[in-house]
C-alpha cells in the first residue's frame, strides 16, 4: 500500500475543493489582481497573518517564491529536498563565503523544514528590547495571551517520547558536570519521530504554515500564488500602489518573462530577514531612520561533533530535543557572548558539508558516521556594544546578499562554546572529539582537547560557523531613530505596509525563533486586521 493511502494529504484534499492556487510557472501572459491585503512569504510570519485576515473576513493575496509541496513529496532525501526546499539549495552563504544560512524556500518557508524547536521568547530579552527600543509590549505578560494562542494553533507541548542517543548525550555528558538541561517543546501532532524534519515531514505531524494556517486561509478564501517572485513595491508618495512580481520557471529559479501586478489597500512583508529587506531595498522604499537591512541578526552557530563507543544513529529520533541555557546566563545578557546548547540531527549530506577537513581525513570521519554525535552553540548576537550585526545589500541582478563580519567579541564566545561541549562530550563518554574548525586535529581526552582548543586561531574560514536564525533588518522600535517599523510593525514611510516576520526583532533572540515569530505575528495581524474592519480580529483557530 502506498504512502499517499496511509496518510491524508491535506494538500491534495485542499485543492479538490476548489482552492484559488496560482503556480505562476504555467503562466502563459501577464497578470493583474487584487485583494484588501497582499502577504509576501508563507513562512511563521506570512501564514499566521494570512489566517487572522482571512477569518477576519479580509481578501487576502499570499505570494510564495517557492513551491506547493505535501507529504507526498516529501521522501526523506536530503538530494531532493535541499534543491526543493532551500535557499539556494541549502548551499546560502554569507558575503564572505564565511557562514553558511540554512533558510527554507517553499509554501510554508523555513517552518516546513525546521526541526520544531518551540521556545518563548525569552525574558532578558523582551526586557532588553523594552528599555532599549521602547518596545512597552515586549514583556512576557503581554505576549503570553499570543504565545498562548499560537501553541494551542500549532499543538506546541512537551515532547513525550524519550530522547534519542544523539540528544540523551548531551543530557548525560551535562548532567555529570552539574550543568542543567531541559527538554524542548515541539510544535507536532502525532509524531512518528522518524528524525527528517528537516525534508518536510512525510506524515504531516509537524504542525508548519504548510498544513496549519495556510490550508486555514484558504479555506476563507485566500489566494496563493506560487513560483511568484515579489520584485519590487510600486510607490507614489507614502503609499504602495502595487507589487510587482515576476513569474518563475518550472525549477523557480528563472524568470518566464510574465508578470503579476498585485494591488491592495495593505501589503505585508513576510519574507524573511533577508528576502523583506531585500524587497524594500529593490523597491527604494523611504529609510528615515537609516536602519533598513541593518542590524541584521543571526544565531553565528559553531559545531562539535564526537565518536562514541556506542551507535549514535543521529539521524533517527526527533531531533533537537534536550538543550542547555547554562551558558546563556552566566554573565549579563550584554556581557561576554552566551550561547545556546543543542544536538542537532545527523544526515550524511548535512554532516559532511558541515564537518572540517577534506580527503582522507573527511573521508575516514565520514566511516563514523554511525557512531557520532553532534551539538551546536547558538551565540546570542546583537547585545554586546560591539555587536552590530550584520548587513542585507543587493547584487547586481538584485538579488539579496547577507554581509556578516566576524568580531573579537564573537571569536571568544565561540572559544568558550567549543570548549563547553568538548567537556560534555568527554563527560558522556566520547571516544574523541572533532571540533569545528580546519585546524583541529581528533581530540582524545578532555586534557588534550582543552590545551588544544584554546591555542586554536579563532577566525573566518577556518572555525566552522553556521546559521539557520536570521533575524532584524527591519527592525521594530518605539523610537523612530532605531526603528525601520512601529512598534506596530507599521513600516515607517510607507503608510499601507507593514512588516510581519523575524526582521523584526531588534536583536537576535537567543533561541529558535520559531515562536516569537507566530506570538509577535498574532499580535500584530490582529491589530492590522482590526484597524482594516473596524471590528476585532478572528482569533488563530
Amino acid at each position: 500500500m502506498s504512502k499517499e493511502h496511509i496518510i491524508p494529504d491535506p494538500i491534495r484534499a485542499g485543492l479538490a475543493r476548489g482552492w484559488d492556487v496560482v503556480d505562476a510557472s504555467g503562466l502563459t501572459e501577464d497578470r493583474s489582481m487584487q485583494a484588501d491585503v497582499v502577504i509576501v512569504g508563507s513562512g511563521a510570519g506570512g501564514g499566521i497573518s494570512a489566517e487572522i485576515l482571512a477569518r477576519s473576513g479580509l481578501s487576502v493575496i499570499v505570494v510564495e517564491e517557492g513551491a506547493l509541496l505535501s507529504s507526498r513529496d516529501f521522501n526523506m532525501r536530503e538530494a531532493e529536498a535541499y534543491p526543493s526546499l532551500y535557499q539556494e539549495s541549502a548551499a546560502r552563504k554569507t558575503a564572505d563565503k564565511g557562514i553558511d544560512i540554512l533558510q527554507g524556500r517553499t509554501v510554508g518557508g523555513s517552518t516546513t523544514v525546521n526541526w520544531t524547536s518551540s521556545f518563548r521568547t525569552p525574558p532578558d530579552t523582551l526586557a532588553w528590547w523594552k528599555r532599549r527600543h521602547a518596545l512597552p509590549d515586549a514583556t512576557p505578560e503581554s505576549m503570553a495571551p499570543w504565545f498562548e494562542m499560537a501553541e494551542r494553533r500549532l499543538k506546541v507541548g512537551d515532547w513525550q517520547a524519550a530522547p534519542n542517543e544523539n540528544n540523551d548525550i548531551l543530557r548525560r555528558g551535562a548532567e555529570k558536570l552539574g550543568i542543567p538541561t531541559g527538554f524542548i517543546r515541539r510544535n507536532v501532532n502525532g509524531c512518528w519521530n522518524l528524525g527528517y524534519c528537516g525534508m518536510g515531514c512525510p506524515t504531516n505531524a509537524k504542525q508548519s504554515m504548510l498544513v496549519t494556517t495556510i490550508p486555514a486561509a484558504l479555506d476563507h478564501g485566500a489566494t496563493l500564488l506560487t513560483r511568484a517572485r515579489a520584485e519590487r513595491f510600486a510607490i507614489r508618495g507614502e503609499h504602495v500602489e502595487e507589487l510587482v512580481c515576476q513569474a518563475l520557471d518550472t525549477q523557480g529559479l528563472r524568470p518566464s518573462g510574465r508578470v503579476l501586478r498585485l494591488r491592495a489597500r495593505h501589503y505585508v512583508v513576510a519574507g524573511g530577514a533577508i528576502n523583506s529587506p531585500a524587497l524594500l531595498l529593490r523597491s527604494e522604499a523611504p529609510d528615515p531612520s537609516g536602519m533598513l537591512g541593518r542590524r541584521t541578526f543571526l544565531h553565528p552557530t559553531v559545531i562539535s561533533a564526537a565518536i562514541f563507543p556506542q551507535r549514535v544513529d543521529g539521524w533517527a529520533g526527533a531531533p533537537q530535543t534536550v538543550y542547555s541555557d547554562h551558558f546563556l546566563h552566566q554573565a549579563p545578557v550584554d556581557g561576554p557572548m552566551g550561547y545556546k546548547l543543542e544536538a542537532p540531527p545527523l544526515h550524511p549530506l548535512l554532516m559532511a558539508t558541515k564537518m572540517s577537513g577534506f580527503g582522507a581525513h573527511h573521508a575516514d570521519i565520514m566511516r563514523e558516521f554511525p557512531h557520532t554525535h553532534a551539538m551546536l552553540a547558538l551565540l546570542r548576537d546583537g547585545f554586546h556594544e560591539d555587536s552590530q550585526g550584520g548587513r542585507v545589500a543587493l547584487r547586481a541582478d538584485g538579488s539579496p546578499e547577507l554581509d556578516y563580519p566576524l568580531n573579537d567579541v564573537l571569536w571568544e564566545g565561540a572559544r568558550r562554546a567549543l570548549l563547553s561541549m568538548a567537556e560534555i562530550q568527554f563527560a558522556a563518554g566520547a571516544r574523541e572529539v572533532l571540533t569545528g574548525h580546519e585546524m583541529a586535529p581528533r581530540y582524545a581526552s578532555w586534557a588534550e582537547a582543552r590545551r588544544g582548543i584554546a591555542g586554536l586561531p579563532q577566525r573566518l574560514h577556518l572555525t566552522r560557523v553556521v546559521s539557520a536564525h536570521v533575524m532584524g533588518g527591519c527592525a521594530m522600535s518605539g523610537d523612530e531613530r532605531l526603528g525601520v517599523t512601529d512598534a506596530n510593525g507599521r513600516y515607517r514611510g510607507l503608510a499601507n505596509v507593514s512588516v510581519h516576520d523575524g526582521s523584526l526583532f531588534p536583536t537576535s533572540v537567543g533561541a529558535n525563533p520559531q515562536l516569537s515569530i507566530y506570538g509577535l505575528t498574532a499580535r500584530l495581524a490582529s491589530g492590522l486586521a482590526a484597524a482594516l474592519t473596524g471590528r476585532q480580529a478572528a482569533p488563530l483557530a
